[in-house]
């Protein structure tokens, strides 16, 4: 099954992690870059194009400035940090990369960068004219400009928003370990590797545990979370140990290492991902049962009648939680209306909005083409 998946892999989205770009945590590890140079432009000449997800810009400023090897706890200290290593992070990679005639090109990026749709479609614009100029891009999260209302969190979440962004085959996640364990390895000596998963369920999750180190910011379960996100754009996931000589070109060669995620069944469209995954919601709607299974199984839009209730401060064009009853989400949308006007109209007929308005922009809350059940 693997080799005939990744036989038709053309664009590849490789996100890096800290743990594995780093030497021990203290500066950037040249070999470890030097056997990445090699493989990428092995697989450019199987006609594949690379695009590069890069976290070590904080950990090698971390080391230029002679600090402890602790990770800086407050935005400023990350972004200091990060202003200093993000030109020795692009500057190892250039080295690596020319010696086998590869150019790389450095894109920095914010949450706001992508959760805009013009923004969005030009950074997109920007890597394919990248891509079909045989650059290999190395994204990384503006880590010097960013604050927490913008910040991505971690780069397994941008890996898997750049993977939507570039329309990627396959998205692989280098780690320090040797993929997804039914148990943390670390701790739990009987943890058995799985191969293949099919589905990332709320078992899968459970059974991930926890990770993180001082040097990078994610675990196991944000890898979970980015391997979800692409499956539901129809991508698979591979995480693979970055640290062990070749696997990454084991693993492209369609070898049983690491864990394969399989994409789910219903994949999302390119503007329904970017509406479920990128956005940031602004309010939550809770709408009665009966709007429930409208949504969720008969694929309609919300009208305002099975509106309950509206929470949060949103203007008309805002991304929103949709939930049910019991405040579970279940589904997320742009909305037609303001929280305002929401107010004035939830539980009304969408003949009587223009009524209580005194006019409307259409009979729908959410049209079903701007909302995703999840």
């Amino acid at each position: 099954m693997r080799a005939e998946i990744l036989d038709k892999v053309r664009r590849i989205v490789i996100k890096i992690g800290s743990r594995v770009l780093t030497a021990d945590g203290e500066g950037l590890d040249d070999a470890f870059l030097a056997a990445l140079a090699n493989e990428v432009a092995r697989q450019r000449e199987k006609g594949r194009e690379v695009i590069i997800v890069s976290s070590g810009a904080v950990a090698a400023g971390v080391k230029a400035l002679g600090l402890t090897t602790t990770r800086p706890r407050t935005i400023p200290q990350k972004q200091a940090a990060a202003a200093v290593g993000q030109s020795k992070l692009m500057q190892a990679y250039e080295q690596a990369f020319s010696r086998h005639g590869l150019k790389v090109a450095q894109i920095l990026l914010t949450r706001d960068d992508l959760a805009n749709r013009l923004r969005f479609l030009n950074a997109r614009a920007a890597m394919d004219a990248l891509l079909e100029c045989g650059v290999v891009p190395v994204i990384n999260e503006n880590d010097t400009v960013v604050v927490e209302e913008i910040k991505f969190g971690d780069n397994d979440n941008l890996s898997a928003l750049v993977t939507s962004l570039v329309e990627a085959h396959l998205l692989v996640i280098l780690t320090d370990i040797d993929g997804y364990y039914d148990a943390d390895p670390r701790s739990n000596p009987d943890a058995r590797l799985v191969p293949l998963v099919k589905a990332v369920t709320r078992e899968v999750e459970r059974a991930a545990g926890s990770s993180g180190s001082s040097v990078g910011t994610g675990g196991m379960i944000t890898k979970l979370a980015a391997a979800k996100r692409v499956g539901r754009y129809g991508v698979p996931t591979l995480i693979i140990n970055g640290r062990k000589p070749e696997t990454l070109a084991a693993a492209l060669a369609g070898d049983e290492v690491g864990t394969l995620f399989l994409p789910s069944g219903d994949s999302l469209s390119r503007r329904k991902h970017w509406i479920a995954y990128t956005l940031r919601p602004r309010g939550r709607i809770v709408v009665d049962t009966g709007a429930v299974a409208a949504l969720s199984r008969r694929g309609k839009s919300l009208l305002p009648s099975g509106v309950v209730r509206v929470e949060g401060e949103f203007d008309r064009g805002a991304c929103v939680l949709v939930c049910g009853l019991d405040g579970t989400e279940f589904a997320r949308g742009i909305v037609d209306y303001s929280r305002q006007e929401l107010e004035k109209i939830c539980g009304c007929r969408s003949s009587e909005i223009e009524k209580c308005l005194g006019y409307r922009y259409g009979d729908e809350i959410i049209h079903r083409d701007n909302l995703v059940i999840l």
